[in-house]
C-alpha cells in the first residue's frame, strides 16, 4: 500500500500563481516517482520562513489535524530544512508516526531507489552524509533526551554529536576515496578516447526531458526508457557516426537536473558529471511540450555554470515535438530563435540527421 503525504510549500507574497502551481506539481512528480498517495498539497505565502519551524504555527496546526484525521505517513516540505526547523517538525508530528521529510531527503530516496553502479551508490552515500551532516546537532539533542537524568544529559549529548560528527566525517572521506579511484579510471579512459581522435558530445537536460531516449536513438545503445524523473544516475557512451565528416563521435548521457539542487548534490555527482565537464559539445535538450519549459532552461544553465561549462559550445535541442502540433513547433521555434534550437523528437526519430549535421559542424 502506498504511503499517505502532505506535500507543503512555502511561496513569498511575489511567487506568480503559475509559478507556485509549478513548485507543487513537481514535488508531486518526484513523489510519484519515489511512490506515494498525495491526500493534501498546501501552500502558505510568507515574507519569510519560520525560523522554527518554517511552517507558521498555525500551519502546523492545521496540517497535524489533517495528518491525525487522514492517517498520513508522510510530511514532505518542498524546501532544504535547517536542522533546527527538522528537529522541530518531527518533535511534533512523530508522536502521530507522521515522518517528515524535506525536498533533499526525498530526492536521494529516489536516487537510492534507481542506483545500480557501486559508482552511483557511492555517490548517493556521500550525497546522504553531507545532507545528514548539519543535523548531527539535532541527533544528539535526541540522545541527550534518551540518556536520562538532569546532569549527565549535556555532557552524554556533545559527546555523542562529536562521535557522530568524526564517524561522517571518516566515511566521507573514504568515499571520497573510493570515488576518485573512479574518477582516475574514468579520466584514462577518456584520454584513450582522445588519443584515438575521438571527439565527446554531451546530452544535458532538466530530468525527464528525453536525455536518454536521445542517447538511443542517435547511437543505438540499448538503454532502459522510463518516464521518472532522475531515470539515469549514472553516465552512459554510445558511438555515433557523422555521415557529413565521415567521422565517429561519442555522446554520453548523465543525471537529470533540478530546480534548487544544493551544491552538495552537484559536488557529490561530480565524478558522473565529468563526462559533462570534459565533452567538446553541450547538447541541451528541452522538453517542447512543457509550460515551464523557460525556467527549466535557466536552471540547467545554471548548473552549467556551476560546473564551469557555461563557455562550451551548445546546442539547443528541443525535443518531443511530435506531442506538438504543427503550428505549435513553429511558434515555440520563432519565440526561441535566439537559442537557434533544432526540433526534433527522440522517440520518433524526426530531425535527427538536421541535429547530427549541426553537431558535425561544431565538432571539427
Amino acid at each position: 500500500m502506498l504511503p499517505k503525504v502532505i506535500l507543503v510549500d512555502i511561496i513569498s507574497p511575489q511567487t506568480t500563481p503559475e509559478e507556485s502551481l509549478a513548485r507543487l506539481n513537481e514535488l508531486e512528480r518526484l513523489l510519484l516517482t519515489y511512490g506515494g498517495f498525495v491526500i493534501v498539497r498546501k501552500i502558505q505565502r510568507r515574507q519569510m520562513p519560520d525560523y522554527k519551524t518554517y511552517i507558521g504555527k498555525g500551519k502546523v496546526n492545521e496540517i497535524l489535524q489533517i495528518a491525525v484525521n487522514e492517517k498520513v505517513d508522510y510530511l514532505i516540505i518542498n524546501n532544504l530544512l535547517k536542522p533546527e526547523q527538522l528537529y522541530n517538525l518531527e518533535h511534533i508530528f512523530e508522536k502521530h508516526n507522521v515522518k517528515v521529510w524535506d525536498k533533499i531527503d526525498l530526492i536521494l530516496e529516489i536516487f537510492a531507489k534507481h542506483a545500480t553502479t557501486k559508482e552511483a551508490k557511492l555517490q548517493i552515500e556521500l550525497a546522504k552524509l553531507k545532507h545528514l551532516g548539519p543535523r548531527t546537532a539535532k541527533m544528539g539533542l535526541e540522545l541527550m533526551r534518551q540518556a536520562g537524568g538532569v546532569g549527565t544529559r549535556r555532557g552524554v549529548g556533545e559527546t555523542n554529536i562529536e562521535i557522530m560528527k568524526r564517524h561522517i566525517r571518516r566515511r566521507e572521506q573514504m568515499l571520497k576515496e573510493d570515488l576518485k579511484k573512479i574518477e582516475k579510471n574514468q579520466a584514462s579512459q577518456r584520454q584513450n578516447r582522445r588519443n584515438y581522435g575521438f571527439k565527446t558530445v554531451a546530452i544535458v537536460g532538466y530530468t525527464n526531458a528525453g536525455k536518454s531516449q536521445l542517447l538511443k536513438s542517435l547511437t543505438n545503445k540499448d538503454v532502459k526508457i522510463r518516464d521518472e524523473l532522475f531515470a539515469t544516475l549514472d553516465s552512459r557512451i554510445g558511438k555515433m557516426y557523422l555521415s557529413d565528416i565521415q567521422k565517429c563521435c561519442l555522446v554520453s548521457d548523465t543525471i537529470g537536473f533540478i530546480r534548487d539542487l544544493p551544491h552538495e548534490l552537484i559536488d557529490s555527482f561530480h565524478s558522473t558529471l565529468a563526462e559533462t565537464i570534459n565533452a567538446d559539445i553541450i547538447l541541451h535538450i528541452v522538453d517542447a511540450d512543457d509550460l515551464d519549459m523557460p525556467w527549466k532552461i535557466d536552471v540547467v544553465n545554471k548548473v552549467l555554470e556551476k560546473l564551469n561549462c557555461g563557455s562550451k559550445k551548445m546546442i539547443y535541442v528541443f525535443n518531443k515535438t511530435d506531442l506538438l502540433l504543427p503550428n505549435q513547433a513553429k511558434e515555440i521555434a520563432k519565440k526561441y530563435a535566439g537559442l537557434k534550437p533544432v526540433m526534433i523528437s527522440a522517440k520518433e526519430k524526426k530531425n535527427l540527421e538536421e541535429l547530427k549535421a549541426k553537431i558535425a559542424l561544431q565538432i571539427i
